[in-house]
């Protein structure tokens, strides 16, 4: 139970000793009863990139926290290296540039180098990861979320379905376990019947996942589902389960602490997916029936309990768009990306409560007491990306040209490397910007959300964009009706109209000119007649050869030195 400075006696009760579950219950009591030793956090590292990275380092600000950012090679321009107040390369010589942000052991080494006392992992990357949860455990570093324990426990799909049937939850058929061969699924999809899904046991974020409709998809479908599973998780594991046509997305956000205390923060709606990754999601579900939803909620709360949850997680369902009832599906033992949603309805801040748990705080010493916690309004999330949906979302690379944002009142961005010039890398996750809204009704929200959209402009890569608005204009997404499949049967969201980019064409057209001339029938256009003048510099007596370089000093004779010789210039 985690339970710190406190005498545990044998529990009795009339006269007996209580065992099994009494006695654990009676053990929750006495922890509720106690107060934790807090143990304040200094310095923490996020072990992720980008927009995530700088989520954790503006809560690590507001709660007077130094923070650490890490970033691959590729990665050394990136916004988020610069938004924290230490940053270090990580990933061994030959390292690909997203194995080294899963290169555990160059992590855990930065972290003891550098005095680094705790570790958010964002999502995504090691999020999920038991050994590096445990690792950080040797070494005495906290880990901002569950302990490594209860990751193996949750973390693999497969352990959390177990639980569910212990806690008599209700979950979609599916393989005892992970399957190891094609030959296994195949057996398992001729019991319950075509289509399956394979999913990694580690996986998240839509990754390593395959519909598999019939027996010939079978053996090409797994070996990719490994392979995706090995390369993004570092863990190859699958298990198969019976797939829903046309089910709802719902999660419900969790937060537990050590003394047993579990609440939750309602449920997000992430029905809106292509290939399993969430495009739009809100807060709260809209038109899901009141009773539904307490029973998810209370479904929910009850597995955390169970699993003696602590930290944050989401605890994700399907609903059956046929039959009404709600399976669940899997646990996710970190922050989402859909978090802020939640975020922008109760006005907790997810990231400083993940702190404040890791530390040692209970709920009720944040004043997180679940009869206090409103949901007030409604909240939206798009996921703005560098894709193409018109070519079957392919990703799209470059510079940032030209970037301007949206704002006013109800309107939030999340980002990452968005500033005019950047490079959008190939290498990674082509999310660009999460914006997020809030009105008081979901009508209100999308009105926001469709005029913050229109506001952004983007020139150099390709956006979804045009995407998004069409889905938010469409009958099915006002009205409510929203599946899985959505985007999949809806091919008129596709049919888009690319941006003019008016502005910058004529800009770069008169600059054209302006230096270069140009020879067009009827006109005398000429080039700029102005050449730049290089200055001239008197160096006469100034130059000495064995006079060490700014550059020398430093890798000499370091940092220190080199800032001494800097200010002692006279240049």
């Amino acid at each position: 139970l985690g339970v710190r400075n406190v005498k545990l006696a044998p529990q009795i009760h009339n006269g007996r000793p209580l065992t099994g579950i009494h006695y654990f219950d009676s053990l929750r009591s006495v922890a509720s009863s106690k107060s934790y030793e807090s143990k304040p956090i200094k310095k923490i590292l996020c072990a992720n990139r980008g927009e995530i990275a700088i989520r954790v380092f503006r809560a690590c600000t507001e709660l007077d926290i130094a923070s650490v950012a890490i970033f691959s090679k590729e990665d050394r321009i990136s916004a988020h290296r610069f938004a924290a107040d230490e940053s270090y390369q990580v990933g061994t010589s030959g390292c690909t540039p997203v194995g080294a942000y899963l290169d555990q052991k160059d992590i855990v080494r930065v972290c003891k180098e550098n005095d680094i006392d705790a570790v958010h992992p964002g999502y995504g990357f090691l999020s999920e990861s038991a050994p590096f949860a445990r690792a950080c455990e040797r070494e005495g570093i906290t880990f901002i979320g569950p302990s490594s324990q209860l990751i193996d426990d949750l973390g693999c799909k497969t352990a959390g379905r177990d639980l569910a049937n212990k806690a008599k939850v209700p979950v979609i058929p599916g393989s005892d376990g992970p399957v190891e061969t094609a030959d296994a699924a195949k057996h398992f999809a001729k019991e319950v019947g075509y289509p399956v899904i394979l999913k990694a046991a580690m996986g998240g974020g839509g990754r390593g996942m395959r519909i598999v409709n019939s027996e010939k998809e079978m053996e090409e479908a797994f070996k990719r589902c490994r392979s995706e599973a090995e390369s993004f998780f570092g863990d190859g594991t699958v298990f198969v389960e019976k797939f829903l046509l046309k089910p709802r997305h719902i999660e419900v956000q969790i937060f537990g602490d050590r003394t047993g205390n579990v609440i939750h923060l309602f449920e997000r709606d992430c029905s809106i997916q292509r290939r399993h990754q969430k495009v739009i999601e809100l807060a709260p579900a809209s038109t899901l029936p009141t009773e539904l939803r307490q029973s998810i909620i209370d479904d929910a709360v009850r597995l955390a309990r169970v699993a003696r949850y602590t930290n944050a997680g989401t605890f994700e369902f399907l609903v059956d768009s046929t039959t009404g009832k709600h399976y669940f599906i899997e646990v996710n033992p970190r922050v989402q990306v859909e978090h802020t949603c939640t975020e922008e309805v109760t006005g907790v801040d997810i990231v400083q409560t993940q702190i404040k748990i890791a530390s040692g705080q209970t709920l009720e010493e944040q004043g997180l007491v679940q009869d206090k916690i409103k949901c007030q309004g409604t909240s939206i999330q798009c996921r703005i990306t560098t894709e193409d949906p018109t070519k079957g979302f392919q990703p799209d690379t470059g510079t940032l040209r030209v970037y301007r944002s949206p704002g006013g009142m109800g309107v939030r961005l999340d980002g990452g490397s968005i500033t005019l010039g950047s490079q959008v890398s190939p290498h990674y996750d082509s999310l660009l910007v999460k914006a997020i809204v809030k009105g008081n009704t979901i009508d209100i929200a999308r009105t926001k959300m469709k005029r913050a959209l229109k506001e952004f402009r983007i020139r150099g890569v390709t956006t979804n964009i045009p995407f998004l608005t069409n889905v938010l204009n469409h009958p099915k997404f006002i009205q409510g009706s929203l599946h899985t499949r959505f985007i999949d049967e809806t091919p008129e969201l596709f049919t888009t109209t690319p941006p003019k980019n008016r502005a910058t064409g004529v800009m770069e057209y008169l600059a054209d000119i302006a230096v270069n001339g140009r020879s067009i029938q009827g006109t005398d256009l000429k080039a700029s007649s102005i050449i730049p003048q290089i200055p001239k510099l008197d160096t006469k007596g100034k130059e000495d050869k064995n006079k060490e370089s700014l550059r020398q000093v430093f890798l000499k004779r370091g940092p220190n030195a080199f800032a001494s010789a800097v200010r002692a210039h006279d240049g």
